[in-house]
């Protein structure tokens, strides 16, 4: 059941594991340190990824260390600086400057797989949408197809929607395993605002229309979509931002479902088909 939790300091301890919150299979920690702190998580069963939000750290993951990771003040300031750290259970991750924050993204994973560094230069943007139809944001993907065949079914990406902008639009879902048409993962968005006043809308709704949820997004929520079409709008004024974990449940590759009635509008806001084409 798609759920929202609401913006507090987690001090260090997972936002969302598998077996809580109605989660299967996806994992948010958000690490909050300062300069010479360090902090381990140990997370069996699962593949994890670093990406430092702000400041720099060393990461160390399946007894390799990778060194001075992060080059940006803020998620506002350029492409992330990431480590993959593979199904190491145990990861230890240690500030080298003050309000360093590290989302260490996860899922169920039953494969082995190795770590390895996704520095700035390998992450993947794609611009989705225009001004003109109130729809334009940009995706990094940050663990996406630069990861195929080092990684198991985990997806990471940060997005930028532009104020009043709509993104997760049009309407698509990716709930159910029936490929090529579509595939079954679950998500988690965590939101920032800029400035951090703003505010936005998080739907959730099944085909039938049955059960439809609308809940404001402020902040640091996070919310957890398990199934349905889920579109986001953000407040005019306000830059959005988005960190996105997509966890496959039988494969890496995403396949998103339009909602039917609203499929023509996939001709007329730029760049659809190549969002899709960076998620397979």
């Amino acid at each position: 059941m798609p759920k929202l939790i609401h913006a507090r300091d987690h001090r260090n301890t997972p936002v969302a594991e598998p077996g809580r919150e109605g989660i299967t299979l996806s994992y948010l920690n958000l690490l909050r340190l300062e300069s010479g702190q360090t902090h381990t998580v140990d997370v069996p069963r699962c593949e994890l990824a670093c990406v430092v939000l702000s400041g720099r750290a060393d990461i160390a993951a399946c007894a390799q260390e990778f060194k001075n990771i992060g080059r940006r003040a803020d998620i506002w300031d350029g492409p992330a600086d990431s480590v993959y750290c593979g199904t190491c259970p145990r990861v230890t991750v240690r500030a080298l400057r003050d309000d360093t924050e590290v989302a260490i993204a996860g899922g169920l994973c039953e494969q082995p797989f190795a770590p390895f560094r996704i520095p700035p230069d390998d992450v993947e943007m794609v611009e989705v949408g225009s001004r003109e139809t109130h729809s334009r944001r940009r995706i990094f993907h940050i663990l996406g197809q630069n990861a195929a065949g080092r990684a198991g079914r985990l997806l990471v990406s940060e997005l930028y929607a532009d104020d009043g902008c709509w993104s997760g639009y049009p309407p698509h879902k990716h709930d159910t395993e029936r490929p090529p048409e579509e595939t079954d993962f679950e998500e988690l968005y965590h939101y920032r605002y800029r400035p951090e006043t703003g505010f936005g809308a998080q739907f959730c709704y099944d085909p039938d229309g049955a059960t439809p949820m609308v809940t404001m997004t402020r902040h640091r929520d996070t919310f957890l979509i398990d199934r349905g079409y889920h579109p986001t709008v953000t407040s005019p004024g306000h830059q959005g931002y988005i960190f996105t974990i997509l966890v496959g449940r039988k494969q890496r590759s995403l396949v998103q479902n339009f909602e039917p009635r609203h499929r023509h509008l996939m001709e007329h806001i730029p760049g659809i088909q190549a969002m899709r084409d960076k998620f397979r």
